[in-house]
């Protein structure tokens, strides 16, 4: 009988499911994003009363959308990596240099969710002036976006998980 503890990994459908539900979650930060500062031009210039809740809710949006935004670009292998020398190499050393990408990976996102954490729970008692949240919420999804990112980068280690061949091998004769 196979062993099924809870120190396995999520399944691949899990993690694809919550790599969605992270674009979603962004995307639907970017639109309020957008619906908020247009309320804030129309108040500002045409009603000529600016609202004090809109800087501080914009910021908690664009942390929202650049923190799952980058834990789905994990997801997608779509982040900032150096591959041109990594494709150049033989595939042992390419296997070796891309679990060394996703330890760096696993690294900083477990970084940016331990600190972000520390920031988030630090400041909850520091109300934000000009509306009802603490001050540091903006550090919520920065530890959201890095627990993430350290899961997607883990999920990419397993055997089989390999990301594609960038250049095709081109068989030679016909």
């Amino acid at each position: 009988m196979p062993d099924t503890t809870d120190s396995a990994p999520p399944p691949q459908g899990v993690i694809d499911r919550l790599a969605g539900l992270s674009i979603a979650v962004a995307a639907c930060a970017l639109l309020g994003l957008v619906l908020v500062q247009g309320w804030q031009v129309i108040a500002r210039y045409v009603l000529n009363d600016s609202p004090s809740w809109t800087e501080p809710v914009t910021v908690l949006l664009l942390s929202t959308a650049m923190s799952l935004g980058a834990a789905a670009g994990v997801h997608a292998r779509r982040h900032f990596s150096f591959t041109l020398l990594a494709d150049a190499m033989a595939p042992r050393t390419r296997h070796l240099l891309q679990v060394l990408q996703s330890l760096v990976v696993v690294g900083i996102g477990a970084m940016l969710a331990w600190w972000g954490g520390v920031l988030f729970f630090d400041g909850l008692h520091i109300p934000t002036a000009g509306v009802a949240m603490p001050e540091s919420i903006d550090y919520l999804p920065v530890a959201l976006g890095g627990a993430l990112m350290a899961l997607f980068a883990l999920a990419q280690l397993r055997p089989g998980n390999e990301p594609a061949a960038a250049v095709p091998a081109v068989a030679e004769g016909g």
